[in-house]
């Protein structure tokens, strides 16, 4: 059977509230860490939270990139989008990627960003490097989801294209019917549009997001500081 591209979308609303569960259990996990001295570790980690929370999703992607190119990708076909006003930030490799590479990329800011950030800020009292990390993990569930599909699935190979919700897995398989929670098929093709345009997109509410986001955060950092 010839290969082709079966296309998967992820299904962001879903994926968000997924999030919010996660969130909910890490604040949990967080109660269990600190015992009664949780509510000052939120009340001192939250400004500074607020003021680098979208950089550090932001830096989420970028590690996805380094896992990409330390697993063989090329540098040149990654890209990477902000598109907050359809709840996404994405790292794109336009490039056919073997299994383990696309596996190893996924769990790269789960593993640096999450477990690895949360001991070094838990050791050292790094209070907003604590929620930072913890958020990073809720904000892992595509990840995570996408992880638990693929890992189970045979002979693909695996390909991001002109969508930001959107990848294709090549394989000789029929996976037109594979039922995979959080993830809907969209078709069949032949090949991708992965077009290598600007290495860094980013929309216009998604910009106006940001700078909104972090003038609160600095302001409220600011407010608690002399409060």
């Amino acid at each position: 059977m010839k290969k082709k591209y079966y296309l998967f979308q992820m299904n962001v609303k879903l994926l968000n509230v997924i999030s919010v569960v996660l969130l909910v259990l890490c604040f949990v996990l967080l109660s269990l860490i600190y015992g009664d001295k949780c509510p000052d570790v939120i009340q001192g980690g939250m400004p500074l939270t607020f003021v680098f929370m979208i950089p550090y999703f932001c830096l989420h992607e970028v590690f996805h990139s380094i896992g990409y190119v330390l697993m063989g990708a090329d540098f040149k076909n990654i890209t990477y989008g902000a598109h907050i006003e359809k709840g996404v930030l994405c790292c794109l490799c336009k490039q056919n990627i073997s299994k383990n590479n696309i596996l190893v990329s996924l769990l790269f800011p789960f593993f640096w960003l999450g477990v690895v950030t949360l001991i070094v800020g838990y050791i050292f009292n790094l209070y907003p490097l604590v929620l930072l990390s913890l958020m990073n993990i809720a904000g892992c569930a595509g990840d995570f989801i996408m992880f638990f599909w693929l890992s189970q699935i045979k002979d693909f190979e695996f390909s991001e294209y002109d969508s930001p919700i959107a990848f294709g897995l090549n394989s000789k398989n029929d996976l037109s019917k594979k039922k995979m929670f959080g993830l809907d098929f969209v078709e069949e093709t032949n090949k991708l549009e992965r077009t290598i345009g600007k290495k860094i997109t980013i929309s216009k509410p998604s910009i106006i997001y940001i700078l909104l986001f972090m003038v609160l955060g600095i302001c409220y950092y600011f407010i608690d500081i002399f409060d």
